[in-house]
């Protein structure tokens, strides 16, 4: 049986259009999709159609949610939220993050499972614990579902560490993360196999210049 990890970037967000908005915000390292970034998932949600995923699993931001809810709501799925795939808590970047609670979360998005367990964040954290926590969550989720096809929705950190966690072999500089994209990655044997790295043809613009924060 071969099993096929599906690893996406949320799409584009408020404070990348709107760097004002961050002054502002009641929870400003938790920004929410842009108008752009909602149109980008659901192009990313149209793509995936037909492809037999059976599991969403998610970062616990409110931009990963909103985009893997557009996902969801297009192929009839449930949310899981794992802070495995959360963003890199740098605190150079954020304080402690400000993220909803799931019981909250679930009322704007039923989706949400609230029996699957999401974890906790082990903040602060540097860049090789990042890409060692997301890359332990991968190996971890296709372990716990052998069975199913994934979709990971995540950060830029969390696509490159998720992918290096299934393939070793692979450098962060190789491996593609822009706004909204996809990674697809399949079981070939006792080895994972590279078959999309950063693929964007799904979305109508993409961002030339990638950013991570």
């Amino acid at each position: 049986m071969t099993q096929t990890v599906w690893i996406a970037r949320h799409g584009n967000r408020i404070d990348f259009v709107n760097p004002a908005w961050f002054d502002t915000a009641e929870r400003p390292y938790d920004p929410h999709l842009s108008d752009d970034g909602q149109i980008q998932a659901k192009q990313l949600a149209n793509r995936l159609v037909g492809e037999g995923i059976t599991q969403i699993i998610v970062s616990p931001f409110l931009r990963t949610i909103q985009t893997a809810n557009a996902v969801a709501e297009k192929l009839d799925l449930p949310l899981k939220l794992d802070w495995g795939l959360g963003e890199w808590l740098n605190p150079e970047w954020m304080s402690f993050p400000e993220t909803l609670s799931p019981e909250i979360l679930s009322q704007k998005f039923p989706r949400i499972d609230l029996y699957y367990p999401l974890g906790v964040p082990n903040y602060p954290e540097n860049w090789q614990n990042c890409l060692q926590r997301t890359g332990d969550t991968a190996k971890r989720l296709v372990t716990t579902f052998p069975q199913d096809n994934l979709l990971l929705v995540g950060h830029g950190a969390s696509v490159l560490g998720t992918a290096m966690g299934l393939i070793p072999t692979l450098k962060e500089t190789e491996i593609k993360a822009s706004l909204c994209s996809l990674v697809k990655i399949v079981q070939n044997g006792d080895k994972w196999i590279l078959e999309l790295n950063g693929d964007t043809s799904h979305l109508n613009e993409s961002e030339t210049i990638i950013r991570f924060n």
